[in-house]
């Protein structure tokens, strides 16, 4: 039987019935930890009448009791029922209710659509910029505006962020400029990380560095379930919040990482960018699970399947969301079901891998920045004027920076080698100077614009 939820802890107003379905289900899952084992009872058997005799017996086993029953029954690979998706606004920004949404205010909501068209210009313009050949490398977030900037709306400046690498809208909510994204992505003297990252590897002193390489990107969640745990040590009124693609749900340190945070029960808001593609590799070829919110299920994890294109369902979802890791002390867990619709970086061509009328559909009829703007418009607090002057602004802002970027001189050649260790050692030493004399012998093969 389901153990009834507390009233306070079902002050969602109905926000995580979408998950399961129904009331019986969400009330079971609410419910932290099973009762535990009585000292002195490991096997105790109980009977009444002939009729409830097999249903009254079990075992006190550690975790909580367990009926037994003389039916052989498996559970299922999965449900009949697909998780539902929480949703606010439909694809013509309409909302499915007819409550009035009253979480966005009118400030807020401009605030997070701006930011929505900024990331979405920024991201076209240094995409432009690198098949120019004045940039490496670049990663886009087409598709993923939504979850961007409406996740970081939902959160509070102390709320630590450990991002993946498609989070630049993030950063963008919390005061990235302009000029400290181009700045990283050419690698000059004012990148944080001195030119030793990759463009799009952002990591101001408020977030911590975003991470990229296959075996990199799921490192960041189980670091996130320590830095949670050091938050409920402390006492603080605050969460970790970590993203991470559907593809690293596929290494192991996710499934660590669930475990841990759930026997430890740590705030942490695990946010699932489910966008259908680990590069190449599509979902359905990654796992034979319903997606990766029944995983948060099976950890003991509460869980929630959130329209990712939707602004404002996200928006509800992770302010929520972080409202019970705080005060309940628990991980939760967000798959945000989206798109996308970029190539997975400069690197690829996914046109190669599937059909180019499936990514134009999620382009134009699902886009989650129209979506919010129409939405936005409704609602009388923006105009095709706005629209236009906005987008224009913006556009010769993210010129602007590219031009006074690729201009600054790239971090010297020592820097290769500090920031590591107090006092740097021997081999380090030699390392460095046998670079310095290579670069002299052959100044023909190394950039001019790193100061020796």
């Amino acid at each position: 039987m389901p153990i009834p939820m507390k009233a306070e802890e079902f002050h969602t107003a109905g926000l995580f019935l979408f998950c399961y379905g129904n009331s019986s289900m969400a009330a079971g899952f609410g419910s932290r930890r099973f009762e535990s084992t009585k000292a002195g009872h490991q096997l105790e058997i109980l009977s009444s009448s002939d009729d409830d005799e097999e249903q009254n017996q079990g075992v006190d086993f550690p975790g909580g009791r367990v009926a037994f029953t003389s039916e052989m029954t498996f559970l299922p690979e999965s449900s009949e029922k697909r998780v539902q998706c929480y949703r606010v606004l439909d694809d013509n920004g309409y909302p499915l209710s007819s409550k009035q949404f009253e979480h966005v205010s009118k400030e807020l909501a401009l605030k997070m659509y701006r930011g929505m068209v900024t990331l979405q210009t920024m991201d076209t313009t240094l995409y432009e910029a690198q098949r120019q050949g004045r940039l490496s490398f670049y990663v886009t977030s087409y598709g993923e505006e939504a979850i961007n900037l409406a996740s970081a709306a939902a959160l509070s400046s102390d709320d630590l962020i450990l991002p993946q690498y498609r989070e630049a809208g993030v950063l963008l909510w919390r005061g990235f400029t302009l000029q400290e994204f181009v700045d990283q992505c050419f690698g000059n003297k004012n990148d944080y990380g001195k030119g030793r990252q990759m463009p799009i590897h952002y990591g101001p002193r408020s977030i911590i560095t975003s991470l990229s390489p296959l075996l990199l990107r799921e490192t960041q969640l189980p670091q996130a379930v320590g830095v949670a745990y050091s938050l409920k040590m402390d006492k603080k009124d605050a969460c970790v919040v970590t993203y991470f693609g559907d593809g690293s749900t596929s290494e192991g340190d996710f499934h660590a990482s669930l475990n841990f945070a759930a026997v430890m029960e740590v705030p942490v808001v695990f946010i699932c960018r489910n966008n259908g593609w680990a590069i190449s590799t599509p979902i359905t070829e990654q796992f034979r699970s319903d997606g990766i919110v029944v995983k948060g299920q099976a950890y003991g994890i509460r869980s929630i399947r959130v329209d990712g294109n939707d602004a404002l369902a996200i928006y509800n979802a992770v302010r929520v969301a972080r409202e019970m890791a705080i005060k309940e002390q628990r991980p939760i867990l967000i798959e945000a079901l989206t798109y996308r619709v970029g190539h997975h970086s400069t690197s690829d061509d996914s046109t190669k891998y599937r059909p180019v009328d499936e990514i134009e559909h999620w382009k134009t009829a699902r886009n989650p920045v129209s979506i919010f703007r129409k939405w936005v418009q409704r609602k009388g607090w923006w105009s095709n004027e706005e629209e236009s002057e906005f987008r224009a602004n913006i556009r010769k802002q993210v010129i602007d920076a590219i031009q006074i970027g690729e201009k600054v001189e790239k971090p010297p050649l020592g820097d290769m080698f500090s920031d590591v260790y107090e006092e740097v050692p021997s081999n380090l030493m030699e390392q460095e100077i046998v670079v310095r004399n290579t670069v002299k012998r052959h100044p023909q093969d190394y950039p001019t614009n790193i100061p020796l």
